[in-house]
């Protein structure tokens, strides 16, 4: 195994660490619960969780997806939280090396994966994650990534203007929850990638929901959210914002 890949699972590592803390941000931070009390425990009968079953990934598959105390059935998100978080860790190592940059796209990954979550479960997007967001992103544009400040206020505004206009022109089609994630992704990520998160996430929403209305039943109005399709933009954006413009020009001149 080269010094590479030992670092791939490293950051994998580590990823999976940071999911199943996320799994606690996921499911206390709409309840506005506290995340760091009580501990891990089981929401059936509110058990502790042993330090050595609260390994991420690892925990799950010993416990067999069971409470070793009421047998009750865990979520199979939990160790899915795990999984993704970790393949987003590594996968940023592994575009971005050992930099800055990527250490803060590991950040900017962390906040998409509770917020997809978060939104499925609750329709809602937290000002806990994408208000802090904002700021965090333009000092990190400051210092430590590959674009200027005035790319990143430009990202803020360019992304969440868009969403807010569409929000006046059609008030029930977009949430501000939306609009202050497009401000938070484009002060982290620049104008360009704030409008490629809009395009492609309109486009896969799009598809998504119409895959949802078939498979579900369920008429045009259904509510569906928009988080998780801004999420899949954002990531796709931030990983290949070079080649989806490049792709864009070839095809489009």
């Amino acid at each position: 195994m080269n010094i590479q890949s030992v670092w791939a699972v490293y950051f994998f590592g580590v990823g999976a660490c940071v999911g199943s803390f996320l799994n606690v941000v996921i499911y206390r931070l709409p309840k506005k619960e506290s995340l760091i009390r009580p501990g891990s425990h089981c929401p059936s009968c509110n058990s502790p969780i042993r330090w050595y079953h609260n390994i991420p990934i690892f925990g799950y598959l010993v416990l067999r997806g069971r409470c070793s105390d009421c047998g009750e059935k865990f979520s199979p998100r939990y160790p899915a939280v795990e999984t993704l978080t970790g393949l987003l860790f590594a996968a940023c190592f592994a575009r971005f090396g050992l930099t800055g940059a990527a250490a803060v796209y590991m950040v900017l990954s962390s906040a998409l994966v509770a917020v997809v979550f978060i939104d499925i479960d609750h329709m809602i997007i937290p000002d806990a994650i994408t208000l802090p967001g904002i700021p965090i992103g333009l000092l990190c544009a400051w210092l430590f990534l590959p674009l200027s400040i005035t790319d990143a206020l430009l990202g803020m505004l360019v992304g969440g203007g868009i969403l807010f206009i569409i929000a006046v022109i059609a008030p029930q089609g977009m949430g501000g929850g939306d609009i202050k994630l497009l401000g938070m992704v484009g002060a982290f990520l620049g104008w360009k990638s704030a409008l490629i998160t809009i395009f492609l996430g309109s486009f896969v929403g799009s598809v998504g929901g119409i895959i949802g209305m078939i498979a579900l039943g369920k008429g045009r109005k259904t509510k569906i959210p928009f988080g998780p399709y801004l999420a899949i933009g954002a990531l796709l954006a931030m990983f290949f914002e070079r080649e989806i413009i490049d792709f864009y020009f070839r095809i489009a001149f």
